[in-house]
């Protein structure tokens, strides 16, 4: 637009007269009128030219354009609302809960607790590992239970089977490491095929791309949220005191709730474990950095979990 407001103070120049005088048929000033013809000319196709690319009624949209984006929207959208369907019936809701005394040595206390209104002391996420029934989480999600001395913790694990059935189960702690924030529990599946997630990479991630957490915040179920990867290669503090390197930052909103849930990209395939968000002491609100261990650390610890109860570097 500026050059056009320049090129608008052009004035024309007066008419050239074809009549000219002996003085001024000598070929240095035919020269001089041609150039200055040739000055006059250029600038007026560039004006003409430049109308043609400015013209505010062929810049807009045209409405194969405008529907091509709409389709493109519909399209991602699309793609979001799968990619949650696909994914959300292997991540499950986690409650640690204290059953009564009266209940301590029943073997059906915790499907009994509820209607006892046993204390619930905490919820988490944590997803389907197997069709065994193997169940990974954070660690700090099981904690109390991992610790608890009074033979009153327990935990209930809430899921939904291949069938699109919902049942819960009494979760049984199978392996734990505190150094990783890693946990894996084992739940009673008779009657029911799981249907586990599919593992990804965190080797080959890049800042900027898309990534999906699903679980269950504040004890709101099955809650998706979308953001991208804010960072590679952090660290943050594990339950024991000592450092997670190698963490993943998202701005993908993680809260109370969400730890022990998946982390997943832009094809279904689990890419971390959400476990904790920056809060400003006293704020009690998320500041939107949030983190996720890297699932290629998970995948080097769990199946240790699993087969011995502890990592590998807690056997030597």
């Amino acid at each position: 637009m500026v050059v056009l407001g320049s090129l608008s103070q052009i004035k024309p120049s007066p008419p050239i007269s074809t009549t000219f005088s002996s003085s001024s048929s000598n070929p240095s000033q035919k020269a001089f009128l041609t150039k200055r013809r040739a000055l006059l000319l250029g600038p007026t196709a560039l004006v003409a030219s430049l109308l043609h690319f400015y013209n505010p009624i062929s810049s807009q949209p045209s409405a194969i354009a405008l529907q091509q984006l709409q389709d493109e929207l519909q399209q991602e959208e699309d793609r979001a609302v799968n990619l949650f369907q696909e994914t959300s019936p292997s991540v499950v809701y986690i409650k640690d809960i204290e059953i009564d005394k009266s209940l301590k040595g029943s073997p059906t206390a915790v499907s009994q607790s509820e209607d006892d209104n046993a204390k619930v002391e905490g919820t988490g996420s944590g997803f389907i590992w197997d069709k065994f029934g193997h169940i990974v989480t954070n660690y700090h999600v099981v904690a109390k239970l991992a610790t608890d001395q009074t033979g009153l913790q327990r935990c209930k694990v809430y899921m939904v089977d291949a069938m699109g059935n919902g049942f819960s189960s009494e979760g049984k702690i199978v392996g734990l490491d505190a150094s990783r924030d890693l946990a894996v529990l084992k739940v009673d599946i008779e009657g029911h095929e799981l249907k586990p997630v599919v593992l990804g990479t965190s080797s080959d991630l890049r800042v900027g791309q898309t990534c999906f957490a699903i679980g269950n915040p504040y004890g709101y179920e099955n809650t998706l949220t979308i953001g991208v990867v804010s960072g590679l290669g952090r660290e943050i503090p594990s339950p024991d005191g000592n450092a997670i390197k190698g963490a993943i930052q998202t701005d993908a909103a993680i809260n109370a709730g969400n730890s022990g849930g998946p982390l997943i990209d832009s094809y279904g395939h689990v890419i971390g474990v959400n476990t904790s968000t920056f809060t400003r002491k006293g704020s009690g609100t998320s500041s939107g950095v949030n983190f996720a261990i890297p699932v290629d650390s998970v995948v080097r610890t769990v199946p240790y979990l699993i087969v011995y109860g502890t990592p590998y570097s807690n056997r030597f």
